[in-house]
């Protein structure tokens, strides 16, 4: 199969497709746009040129416009709806007893893979904990990992204040896992060099869809460093082999409401000269 076809009754031969196209692989000719030499190896598959053409001609091997989602303008964000969005997302500790539906939780999943990676190569894989057996199991794990750097690294835990945390734990205090119903762990393969911020982002991304389906999050540190150090932990999560996690986060229903947005530290702006 080619790797693009153009609806010629459609296309009207602006060459936007080839001026956005990111690997320069689309050229015009005469009977509209071709494939450059050597287009379908080069190509990433991002699909730019699917969405950009304002004709709906363009057709990729792998996307073709019905598969896209329509671009609303009744939907776009205004400047203050935008400031608004971004700085009302909190950091959620206090969650309900209440189970995260599958359904609903994997349509934000799918939100979240939307997410830019490096070359478009989308190497980001999830690992939902919606048990919350299987979650205080996991808060275990850490703590027992905290244990054992308190042992043996004791500076480095009083820094952490994992004396407090295992204090807290073994009085019935949850700051682990903050007593959530779930958490989902991004991960990928180590042969992708951009792994880590491709799941760091696309994390960002899920923490920024889910308040939009009644859903909080807090990004779980501790547990994310316990799972790439502690073997009883890694064990458990029994990720694939050459697999890093790269990210943690509970996730529930807030039990709390909140009414503004605190204030952040100002910008540090310098300009090349």
């Amino acid at each position: 199969m080619e790797l693009f076809n153009i609806d010629k009754e459609k296309c009207d031969n602006d060459g936007i497709c080839a001026i956005e196209c990111p690997a320069h692989i689309i050229e015009m000719s005469d009977q509209g746009p071709v494939p450059a030499v050597g287009a379908k190896e080069i190509c990433i598959q991002c699909g730019h040129c699917v969405a950009i053409c304002p004709k709906g001609a363009f057709n990729l091997e792998t996307l073709v416009p019905e598969d896209c989602l329509p671009i609303e303008k009744n939907l776009k964000l205004t400047t203050d709806q935008a400031e608004q969005f971004l700085r009302s997302r909190r950091s959620i500790r206090r969650y309900k007893e209440k189970a995260v539906p599958e359904k609903l939780f994997e349509k934000a999943l799918h939100i979240a893979c939307c997410a830019p990676t490096g070359s478009n190569k989308q190497p980001v894989q999830w690992l939902v904990v919606n048990k919350k057996q299987d979650v205080v199991k996991i808060g275990t794990h850490v703590i027992d990992w905290m244990r054992h750097v308190a042992k043996t690294l004791p500076k480095i835990a009083l820094t952490l204040n994992m004396d407090i945390l295992i204090a807290q734990w073994d009085q019935g205090i949850d700051r682990i896992c903050r007593d959530a119903p779930q958490l989902v762990f991004a991960f990928c393969s180590d042969e992708f060099g951009s792994g880590a911020a491709d799941c760091h982002t696309a994390m960002a991304y899920l923490e920024l869809a889910l308040p939009g389906i009644g859903l909080g999050s807090c990004w779980a540190g501790y547990v994310n460093y316990a799972a790439g150090q502690w073997p009883g932990l890694k064990k458990t999560l029994n990720l694939p082999d050459n697999h890093t996690c790269h990210g943690a986060m509970m996730v529930g229903y807030p039990k709390f409401k909140y009414f503004r947005a605190p204030k952040r530290n100002a910008p540090v702006i310098q300009y090349y000269n």
